[in-house]
């Protein structure tokens, strides 16, 4: 089975946070948008200037991303992707929110 990974349940892994999905790698394949090191770099970046995270921490934690990004096959973004998250949606969401829904939607073949 190829599972669909969202960066919140990879950053859980990351981070080392509860509920994190530790059985990731069993499964077949993993797919994900190109956007995942982005939200994962971002997410880590913004817990390092919050103090959440030192220096050294953060950087352990970029690794740890890269190395998953190794065993992700990227989708990159493609217009009717772009398109799709640029239409109204039911409830309010980010541009990055917005783009790895439709991404899921196209993923799917809603």
């Amino acid at each position: 089975m190829i599972a669909y990974l969202d960066t919140s349940a990879r950053l859980r892994i990351v981070l080392r946070e509860a509920g994190a999905l530790d059985d990731l790698r069993t499964y077949d394949g993993l797919v994900s948008s190109e956007l995942i090191g982005i939200e994962s770099a971002r997410t880590i970046d913004r817990l390092r200037n919050q103090g959440a995270l030192t220096m050294n921490e953060a950087a352990a934690r970029i690794r740890v991303v890269n190395e998953w990004l190794e065993a992700v096959d990227l989708v990159l973004l493609r217009p009717p992707v772009l398109s799709r998250a640029s239409e109204p949606m039911p409830m309010p969401i980010g541009t990055l929110g917005a783009a790895a829904r439709a991404f899921g939607f196209d993923v799917r073949g809603a």
